[in-house]
């Protein structure tokens, strides 16, 4: 596990060998297919969270399931849930449900590019532990679908306003309800 670190670090160091640093964390992208408003808000550093039951529900899930997997690993801008080497490096996130598979998936996507922009190859793997079943993902190819998400996410970022929330059947559960809605 070190030598990997230690090779991040090196490449880290030499900014010629990427041509933008990726400045975007992964809850980011996540946010964006979730929703926009909330990206914004999070992007400027007006979080909700700490007071919401169900992302207390979340990081349970996290801390209880997966024993023995070293967890919470920072790399650069992105903060991975556990990684495991075998004859790939396997990146794994833990998700509550699959109601925002979608913003799941691209959010390991862009891990997965992240990591391939320094060299290093791996997938990606969601695992559901309410739901027993975990979900294999893998970059091949989608680069244009993680590259706009970057752009996009970008564009909200740069906004002086937070875009018009949208109404939606998640926002009742969504910890910055009040702030959008009340």
């Amino acid at each position: 596990m070190m030598i990997f670190f230690k090779v991040i670090v090196v490449f880290k160091m030499e900014p010629e060998y990427l041509e933008k640093e990726l400045l975007i964390r992964g809850t980011e992208i996540n946010y964006l297919f979730i929703c926009k408003t909330k990206l914004w808000y999070f992007a400027k550093g007006i979080t909700m969270e700490q007071e919401s039951d169900f992302v207390d529900l979340g990081k349970f899930l996290h801390e209880k399931s997966y024993f023995g997997e070293e967890k919470e690993v920072q790399i650069g801008t992105i903060n991975i849930d556990f990684i495991k080497r075998k004859n790939i490096i396997e990146i794994h996130e833990v998700k509550k449900g699959k109601s925002m598979e979608k913003a799941h998936e691209i959010q390991a996507l862009y891990y997965l590019y992240y990591l391939k922009r320094y060299g290093i190859e791996a997938k990606a793997i969601l695992n559901y532990p309410k739901l027993r079943e975990i979900k294999e993902i893998i970059l091949d190819g989608r680069e244009g679908e993680v590259e706009g998400a970057i752009k996009e996410v970008e564009k909200i970022k740069s906004m002086p306003n937070p875009p018009k929330p949208k109404k939606s059947k998640i926002c009742k559960k969504c910890s910055y309800y009040e702030l959008c809605w009340i």
